[in-house]
Parts: structure tokens; sequence; C-alpha cells
């Protein structure tokens, strides 16, 4: 059942966030926080801690994950206006599916046009060096795995590493692949910020020690979610 807290208000948070990240979000029409986004940013979102995010599907998973990204690829200058550091790192979204890295494609670039913005998860004999030149990078963990395998230059300018579907851990086709590259990028990368995201994870606190990330859980979600009995045609609720 969808829990009754619905988070803080954004004004309210302002004290806990970086000044570029609250008016980006007060720019795009946020007005409210989700009770996992709260939970995240005490957690120590903006610290750089690695974070593993538990929760329902809908209940605000990849704001959280635009939130990290910002607050490392965005600044506000003199003027107030929202622009790309000078001195940034790089972050990469890692997402099972191209269909999905297609869809993060597009939001990202719309929703950030300050932002250069690219998909990649195409040709796995290539170093792309060419993605260097880049902010925010999507992609699929087969073809990070290749990036890194063909030592591409740019991977030691990651700061931040975002990992949709985490639980894919677990899967016996893409979880060694997965397991192999967060292991590589951890070693290579000490100061890497780890975002990993799953609404489905059976042992979440084994997952989080292994990633030394916090734990972030919580079970609200957008739409009561109610269990039932159907019976000759009649649906009977608890």
């Amino acid at each position: 059942m969808a829990k009754k807290e619905q988070g803080i208000p954004l004004e309210k948070a302002k004290q806990f966030m970086p000044e570029v990240v609250y008016e980006e979000l007060r720019k795009q029409g946020i007005t409210q926080l989700r009770p996992s986004q709260e939970k995240a940013i005490r957690a120590g979102l903006f610290e750089r801690k690695n974070e593993l995010i538990c929760t329902p599907t809908a209940s605000g998973k990849t704001l959280v994950a635009e939130l990290v990204f910002i607050n490392e690829l965005l600044e506000m200058n003199s003027e107030g206006e929202i622009r790309v550091k000078p001195q940034r790192g790089i972050a990469v979204y890692v997402v099972p599916l191209r269909a999905l890295a297609s869809e993060k494609y597009r939001s990202f670039s719309k929703k950030y046009p300050q932002l250069k913005v690219t998909l990649t998860s195409g040709d796995m004999d290539s170093d792309d060096k060419y993605l260097a030149d880049y902010d925010l990078i999507i992609t699929t963990s087969e073809k990070l795995d290749s990036l890194i395998r063909h030592s591409a230059p740019w991977i030691q300018n990651i700061r931040v590493l975002i990992v949709d579907e985490i639980h894919l851990l677990n899967d016996a086709g893409r979880g060694p692949t997965l397991e192999i590259l967060l292991t590589i990028l951890r070693q290579q990368n000490p100061k890497l910020q780890l975002i990993g995201l799953s609404a489905t994870i059976g042992n979440p606190k084994q997952l989080a020690d292994w990633l030394e990330a916090e734990l972030v859980e919580d079970s609200w979600r957008p739409v009561e979610l109610r269990k039932g009995i159907l019976l000759d045609g009649e649906l009977e609720f608890d």
C-alpha cells in the first residue's frame, strides 16, 4: 500500500542542496521532493557518497541520479546563469537495454540543454575517443565493458557512475559483465561516486556493503498498491 508520506517541499530542502541543484529543479517546475529523494540527500548524496537506491517503480529514483550529475557537471556563474563547470569530470549512465538508453538520451538532452549528452551502444571494437568531449554518456553495460577493455583514455575522467537496474548483477547472462566493470572502474577511479538504482533487490544490505554504499530504502509509491482475491468473477480486496 502507498505511504501517505509525500516527502518535503523543495523550498524546505533548499538548505540541504547546492544552489545550482535547487535552481535547476525550480526551473523544471519541481516543487516537492519525494521520500526517496529526501532520504538520498540526507544520506550524503551531495557529499560524494556511494548510494544504493532501492525503492518502488515510479518513486523518483531517476531524479536522484539527475541530482548527482547536476551537482557534478553544472554550476551557477556570477550572473546567476546555470552553465557547465570549466573543470568537471564525466558522468556515465548505464542501462541494460538499448531502448532504455535511447529513452534516457532523449529525456536528458531535452531537460539539460547546457550539457553535451551522447548515447553509445554500438561498435564493440572501438575506444570511441570522441566521447571525451561529452559531459553525460548514456550506454549499456556491455558497451562500457568494451570501452574499458579497449583502454578508452577518457575512462579515467569518469566521476559519476549511475547504474540503472543494478539488480541485474544477479542475472546469469549480464551479471558477470556488470560486476567486472564495476570492480575495474572503482579500482581505476578511487574518487568515483557510484549510484545504483533498483526496485527489486533481494539482498539490498549485502549489495550495499559490497558497493561500499549508503542504502536508501523506501516503500512510498505514487499509486496505491492493493492486494485482493479473484474468485468466481468477484474481486475482493484485503
